[in-house]
Protein backbone atom coordinates (compact mmCIF):
# COMPACT_ATOMS: atom_id res chain seq x y z
CA UNK A 1 0.00 0.00 0.00
CA UNK A 2 2.86 2.39 0.72
CA UNK A 3 5.29 1.48 -2.07
CA UNK A 4 2.69 0.52 -4.68
CA UNK A 5 2.89 -2.19 -7.34
CA UNK A 6 6.05 -0.63 -8.77
CA UNK A 7 7.75 -0.54 -5.37
CA UNK A 8 10.46 -3.17 -6.05
CA UNK A 9 11.31 -1.65 -9.42
CA UNK A 10 11.41 1.87 -7.96
CA UNK A 11 13.62 0.70 -5.12
CA UNK A 12 16.09 -0.83 -7.56
CA UNK A 13 16.11 2.31 -9.69
CA UNK A 14 16.38 4.77 -6.80
CA UNK A 15 19.05 3.01 -4.76
CA UNK A 16 21.21 1.56 -7.50
CA UNK A 17 21.16 4.15 -10.27
CA UNK A 18 24.67 5.53 -10.83
CA UNK A 19 25.45 9.16 -10.14
CA UNK A 20 25.96 11.67 -7.35
CA UNK A 21 23.32 12.03 -4.63
CA UNK A 22 22.02 15.14 -2.93
CA UNK A 23 22.89 13.58 0.43
CA UNK A 24 25.86 11.48 1.49
CA UNK A 25 25.25 8.14 3.15
CA UNK A 26 26.09 9.50 6.62
CA UNK A 27 23.58 12.38 6.49
CA UNK A 28 20.76 12.45 9.09
CA UNK A 29 18.04 12.65 6.42
CA UNK A 30 18.96 9.15 5.25
CA UNK A 31 18.85 7.81 8.79
CA UNK A 32 15.44 9.29 9.52
CA UNK A 33 13.75 8.52 6.20
CA UNK A 34 14.90 4.89 6.22
CA UNK A 35 13.25 4.23 9.58
CA UNK A 36 9.81 2.72 10.27
CA UNK A 37 8.90 5.74 12.42
CA UNK A 38 8.10 7.53 9.15
CA UNK A 39 4.72 5.74 9.12
CA UNK A 40 3.71 7.53 12.31
CA UNK A 41 5.38 10.79 11.36
CA UNK A 42 3.66 10.88 7.98
CA UNK A 43 0.19 10.59 9.49
CA UNK A 44 0.98 13.24 12.07
CA UNK A 45 2.24 15.54 9.30
CA UNK A 46 -1.03 15.24 7.36
CA UNK A 47 -3.06 16.17 10.43
CA UNK A 48 -0.84 19.14 11.23
CA UNK A 49 -0.79 20.39 7.63
CA UNK A 50 -4.60 20.37 7.50
CA UNK A 51 -4.73 23.19 10.05
CA UNK A 52 -3.79 25.80 7.47
CA UNK A 53 -7.10 26.71 5.76
CA UNK A 54 -5.51 27.53 2.41
CA UNK A 55 -3.33 24.42 2.31
CA UNK A 56 -6.35 22.32 3.28
CA UNK A 57 -8.49 23.98 0.60
CA UNK A 58 -5.97 22.92 -2.02
CA UNK A 59 -6.04 19.33 -0.78
CA UNK A 60 -9.82 19.19 -0.52
CA UNK A 61 -10.44 20.61 -3.99
CA UNK A 62 -7.58 19.11 -5.99
CA UNK A 63 -6.47 15.91 -4.22
CA UNK A 64 -8.21 12.58 -4.61
CA UNK A 65 -7.21 11.53 -1.10
CA UNK A 66 -10.59 9.88 -0.51
CA UNK A 67 -10.88 8.08 -3.83
CA UNK A 68 -7.24 7.04 -4.06
CA UNK A 69 -5.54 7.50 -0.65
CA UNK A 70 -2.99 4.75 -1.23
CA UNK A 71 -2.03 6.14 -4.62
CA UNK A 72 -1.38 9.53 -3.02
CA UNK A 73 0.68 7.87 -0.29
CA UNK A 74 2.66 5.92 -2.87
CA UNK A 75 3.48 9.07 -4.82
CA UNK A 76 4.56 10.87 -1.65
CA UNK A 77 6.74 7.99 -0.45
CA UNK A 78 8.37 7.72 -3.88
CA UNK A 79 9.13 11.45 -3.85
CA UNK A 80 10.76 11.18 -0.42
CA UNK A 81 12.80 8.18 -1.55
CA UNK A 82 13.94 9.83 -4.77
CA UNK A 83 15.04 13.08 -3.13
CA UNK A 84 16.67 11.32 -0.16
CA UNK A 85 18.36 8.30 -1.73
CA UNK A 86 18.13 8.76 -5.51
CA UNK A 87 20.73 10.12 -7.87
CA UNK A 88 20.73 13.90 -8.34
CA UNK A 89 19.04 13.68 -11.73
CA UNK A 90 16.14 11.62 -10.36
CA UNK A 91 15.83 13.90 -7.32
CA UNK A 92 15.61 16.98 -9.51
CA UNK A 93 13.14 15.27 -11.83
CA UNK A 94 10.92 14.44 -8.83
CA UNK A 95 11.03 18.06 -7.65
CA UNK A 96 10.27 19.38 -11.13
CA UNK A 97 7.26 17.07 -11.37
CA UNK A 98 5.83 18.32 -8.06
CA UNK A 99 6.35 21.93 -9.13
CA UNK A 100 4.57 21.22 -12.41
CA UNK A 101 1.58 19.71 -10.58
CA UNK A 102 1.46 22.69 -8.22
CA UNK A 103 0.88 25.05 -11.15
CA UNK A 104 -2.58 23.48 -11.58
CA UNK A 105 -3.51 23.64 -7.88
CA UNK A 106 -5.13 27.00 -7.19
CA UNK A 107 -8.56 28.41 -6.50
CA UNK A 108 -10.71 30.16 -3.93
CA UNK A 109 -10.98 28.74 -0.42
CA UNK A 110 -14.35 28.56 1.42
CA UNK A 111 -13.42 31.72 3.32
CA UNK A 112 -13.09 33.64 0.03
CA UNK A 113 -9.29 33.85 -0.05
CA UNK A 114 -7.27 32.88 -3.12
CA UNK A 115 -4.80 30.01 -2.71
CA UNK A 116 -2.01 28.75 -4.92
CA UNK A 117 0.02 25.62 -4.20
CA UNK A 118 3.10 27.36 -5.66
CA UNK A 119 2.85 30.12 -3.04
CA UNK A 120 6.18 29.97 -1.12
CA UNK A 121 4.36 30.73 2.13
CA UNK A 122 2.08 27.69 1.79
CA UNK A 123 4.97 25.55 0.56
CA UNK A 124 6.88 26.44 3.70
CA UNK A 125 3.99 25.47 5.98
CA UNK A 126 3.70 22.05 4.33
CA UNK A 127 7.47 21.67 4.60
CA UNK A 128 7.88 22.59 8.26
CA UNK A 129 4.90 20.44 9.27
CA UNK A 130 6.61 17.46 7.62
CA UNK A 131 10.03 18.19 9.10
CA UNK A 132 8.63 18.64 12.59
CA UNK A 133 6.57 15.46 12.35
CA UNK A 134 9.24 13.22 10.84
CA UNK A 135 11.85 14.42 13.33
CA UNK A 136 9.60 14.06 16.37
CA UNK A 137 8.49 10.58 15.30
CA UNK A 138 12.10 9.51 14.87
CA UNK A 139 13.12 10.93 18.24
CA UNK A 140 10.31 9.05 19.98
CA UNK A 141 10.21 5.82 17.99
CA UNK A 142 13.33 5.70 15.80
CA UNK A 143 16.04 3.08 16.06
CA UNK A 144 18.75 5.53 17.21
CA UNK A 145 17.50 9.04 18.13
CA UNK A 146 19.63 11.95 16.98
CA UNK A 147 21.69 14.24 19.19
CA UNK A 148 21.42 18.02 18.82
CA UNK A 149 23.90 18.15 15.95
CA UNK A 150 22.02 15.36 14.21
CA UNK A 151 18.67 17.08 14.66
CA UNK A 152 20.03 20.34 13.28
CA UNK A 153 21.59 18.35 10.45
CA UNK A 154 18.25 16.78 9.59
CA UNK A 155 16.50 20.16 9.43
CA UNK A 156 19.33 21.47 7.25
CA UNK A 157 19.11 18.45 4.93
CA UNK A 158 15.38 18.92 4.50
CA UNK A 159 15.99 22.59 3.73
CA UNK A 160 17.84 21.50 0.58
CA UNK A 161 14.68 19.82 -0.72
CA UNK A 162 12.48 22.74 0.37
CA UNK A 163 14.68 25.24 -1.44
CA UNK A 164 14.50 23.16 -4.61
CA UNK A 165 10.69 23.17 -4.32
CA UNK A 166 10.54 26.94 -4.03
CA UNK A 167 10.77 27.81 -0.32
CA UNK A 168 13.08 30.87 -0.18
CA UNK A 169 14.44 30.62 3.39
CA UNK A 170 13.47 27.33 5.05
CA UNK A 171 14.63 26.74 8.63
CA UNK A 172 18.03 25.09 8.94
CA UNK A 173 18.22 24.32 12.66
CA UNK A 174 15.85 22.76 15.16
CA UNK A 175 15.48 26.11 16.93
CA UNK A 176 14.59 27.88 13.69
CA UNK A 177 12.04 25.15 12.96
CA UNK A 178 10.32 25.70 16.31
CA UNK A 179 10.27 29.47 15.79
CA UNK A 180 8.85 29.11 12.27
CA UNK A 181 6.02 26.87 13.44
CA UNK A 182 5.23 29.35 16.20
CA UNK A 183 5.07 32.14 13.62
CA UNK A 184 2.45 30.25 11.60
CA UNK A 185 0.14 29.52 14.52
CA UNK A 186 -2.03 32.67 14.16
CA UNK A 187 -2.94 31.48 10.65
CA UNK A 188 -4.02 27.99 11.74
CA UNK A 189 -7.50 26.85 12.57
CA UNK A 190 -9.78 23.86 12.25
CA UNK A 191 -12.03 24.04 9.21
CA UNK A 192 -14.82 21.68 8.25
CA UNK A 193 -12.56 20.25 5.54
CA UNK A 194 -9.72 19.69 8.02
CA UNK A 195 -11.98 17.91 10.51
CA UNK A 196 -13.47 15.82 7.71
CA UNK A 197 -9.99 14.81 6.56
CA UNK A 198 -8.99 13.92 10.13
CA UNK A 199 -12.04 11.68 10.53
CA UNK A 200 -11.25 9.94 7.26
CA UNK A 201 -7.58 9.43 8.11
CA UNK A 202 -8.14 8.29 11.67
CA UNK A 203 -11.51 6.52 11.71
CA UNK A 204 -12.52 5.35 8.23
CA UNK A 205 -9.42 4.50 6.17
CA UNK A 206 -10.05 2.04 3.31
CA UNK A 207 -8.56 -0.98 5.04
CA UNK A 208 -9.70 -4.59 5.50
CA UNK A 209 -11.16 -5.29 8.93
CA UNK A 210 -8.21 -7.41 10.19
CA UNK A 211 -5.83 -4.49 9.58
CA UNK A 212 -7.90 -1.84 11.33
CA UNK A 213 -6.82 -2.58 14.94
CA UNK A 214 -3.17 -2.21 13.94
CA UNK A 215 -3.94 0.98 12.04
CA UNK A 216 -5.84 2.19 15.12
CA UNK A 217 -2.65 1.99 17.15
CA UNK A 218 -0.79 3.86 14.42
CA UNK A 219 -3.47 6.56 14.38
CA UNK A 220 -3.52 6.91 18.18
CA UNK A 221 0.27 7.19 18.22
CA UNK A 222 0.21 9.94 15.58
CA UNK A 223 -2.49 11.90 17.44
CA UNK A 224 -0.55 11.60 20.71
CA UNK A 225 2.40 13.40 19.08
CA UNK A 226 0.30 16.46 18.26
CA UNK A 227 0.45 19.38 20.70
CA UNK A 228 -2.76 20.37 22.43
CA UNK A 229 -3.11 23.54 20.32
CA UNK A 230 -3.22 21.40 17.19
CA UNK A 231 -5.75 18.89 18.50
CA UNK A 232 -8.50 21.15 19.75
CA UNK A 233 -9.31 22.63 16.30
CA UNK A 234 -9.55 19.09 14.88
CA UNK A 235 -11.71 17.90 17.81
CA UNK A 236 -9.13 15.26 18.72
CA UNK A 237 -8.83 13.87 22.27
CA UNK A 238 -6.15 14.99 24.70
CA UNK A 239 -5.16 12.61 27.52
CA UNK A 240 -1.50 13.15 28.51
CA UNK A 241 -1.23 10.46 31.25
CA UNK A 242 -2.65 7.74 29.03
CA UNK A 243 -0.60 8.85 26.01
CA UNK A 244 2.65 8.96 27.95
CA UNK A 245 2.22 5.36 29.08
CA UNK A 246 -0.13 3.08 27.16
CA UNK A 247 -0.08 4.86 23.79
CA UNK A 248 3.68 5.41 23.87
CA UNK A 249 4.34 1.76 24.68
CA UNK A 250 1.91 0.53 22.02
CA UNK A 251 3.53 2.85 19.49
CA UNK A 252 6.98 1.52 20.27
CA UNK A 253 5.83 -2.05 19.88
CA UNK A 254 4.08 -1.29 16.58
CA UNK A 255 6.92 0.72 15.05
CA UNK A 256 9.45 -1.83 16.24
CA UNK A 257 7.41 -4.60 14.64
CA UNK A 258 7.19 -2.69 11.34
CA UNK A 259 10.94 -2.09 11.46
CA UNK A 260 11.58 -5.80 12.03
CA UNK A 261 9.34 -6.78 9.11
CA UNK A 262 11.03 -4.23 6.85
CA UNK A 263 14.53 -5.44 7.74
CA UNK A 264 16.01 -8.06 5.41
CA UNK A 265 16.20 -11.46 7.18
CA UNK A 266 20.00 -11.57 7.01
CA UNK A 267 20.20 -8.42 9.17
CA UNK A 268 17.84 -9.53 11.95
CA UNK A 269 20.57 -11.28 13.93
CA UNK A 270 22.78 -8.18 13.67
CA UNK A 271 20.03 -6.00 15.15
CA UNK A 272 19.38 -8.42 17.98
CA UNK A 273 23.06 -8.55 18.95
CA UNK A 274 23.90 -4.87 18.53
CA UNK A 275 23.86 -3.12 21.96
CA UNK A 276 21.44 -0.25 22.34
CA UNK A 277 19.62 -0.86 19.08
CA UNK A 278 15.88 -1.43 19.12
CA UNK A 279 14.52 -4.33 17.11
Amino acid sequence: MVAGPEGPANRQRIHHAPGDRWFAEDRPIRQVHADASMFVGGLRALLLQSLHPLAMAGVAEHSDYRGDPWGRLQRTSTFLAETTFGCAADAQRAVDNVKRIHTYVHGVAPDGRWYDASDPHLLEWVHIAEVDSFLLAYQLYGAAPLDKAGRDGYVADMAVVATALGVPEPPRTEHELRERIRAYRPELRGTAAARDAARFLLLTPPLPLPARPVYGVLAATAVAMLPRWARLPLLLPYAPPLEATVTRMAGRVLVGSIRWVMTPPEHHSEQELEPGRTA
